[in-house]
């Protein structure tokens, strides 16, 4: 129970299916539950929210769900509202809701880019802002943005995403500094290549497939079980002296 008492906001936690292909939310929001913490999964996907949530509950989990458009300031204070009404505190903000984009530079339209930047970079930054006053108050709290290896390196395609990756690294550090004193922890959490709903059409190429695992020491794509884990050890007291951190869960990737 290594999240016992605590409350946690989990945004794009709505692929939490049973029996289905479950993203780094989702996933995260069984775990959370079962290590003992009070759930509330924001997305923009109600029927799939919905569904994860009576699913959790059948398991005796404690969860709600709202519905919530990461880009709109006024849900992102909604959500946070309804967190702290339902459970009457919020300990734990995990940023995982995302999409993808492949486009090279010459390639990426304005519009692609802002929708990346919108999801990811103002996602991020509207939930952080609408969560600190409450973290603040309490006195402590622990922020975790699901950032990307496409946020510490480069490659051929992704321009927008790498961007939008790459400021929401940076926006867990500058933010980390900022509010150490006031006992909020925040870090950024750094997948490689995994097997999730936004990754399947990806990965359905097998020459492409295999390209990518080439790059991958280990040789295989991760879970989504194996990053929530290092989600929670980042949401835990575990990591009480960890801030302004990358937990890079890559297979050995970035270390070549």
């Amino acid at each position: 129970m290594r999240l016992k008492n605590k409350v946690a906001l989990i945004s794009g936690g709505a692929n939490g299916v049973k029996n289905e292909l479950m993203g780094f939310g989702g996933a995260c929001a069984w775990k959370f539950v079962q290590e003992g913490a009070k759930v509330v999964i924001a997305d923009i996907d109600t029927v799939n929210g919905q569904k994860t949530v009576d699913q959790i509950k059948e398991e005796k989990g404690q969860v709600e769900f709202i519905k919530l458009d990461v880009t709109k300031d006024s849900d992102w204070k909604a959500a946070v509202n309804f967190a702290v009404h339902t459970f009457d505190q919020l300990d734990i903000l995990v940023n995982c809701a995302g999409t993808a984009s492949v486009e090279r530079v010459e390639e990426t339209t304005e519009d692609i880019w802002d929708a990346q930047m919108d999801v990811h970079a103002k996602g991020a930054f509207l939930g952080t802002q609408a969560v600190i006053p409450i973290m603040i108050k309490q006195g402590q709290g622990s922020i975790i943005h699901l950032s990307s290896i496409n946020g510490l390196i480069g490659s051929q395609s992704s321009t927008a995403y790498h961007a939008a990756k790459g400021a929401v690294r940076l926006l867990a550090k500058n933010t980390a500094m900022q509010y150490a004193k006031d006992g909020i922890r925040v870090n950024s959490v750094h997948p490689g290549y995994a097997d999730t709903p936004l990754t399947k059409p990806l990965f359905a190429d097998e020459d492409a497939l295999a390209l990518r695992l080439n790059k991958v020491p280990l040789g295989r794509v991760g879970t989504a079980d194996e990053i929530a884990n290092g989600i929670i050890y980042l949401a835990s007291d575990e990591s009480s002296f960890v801030t302004g951190s990358e937990l890079v869960i890559d297979g050995g990737m970035t270390a070549q």
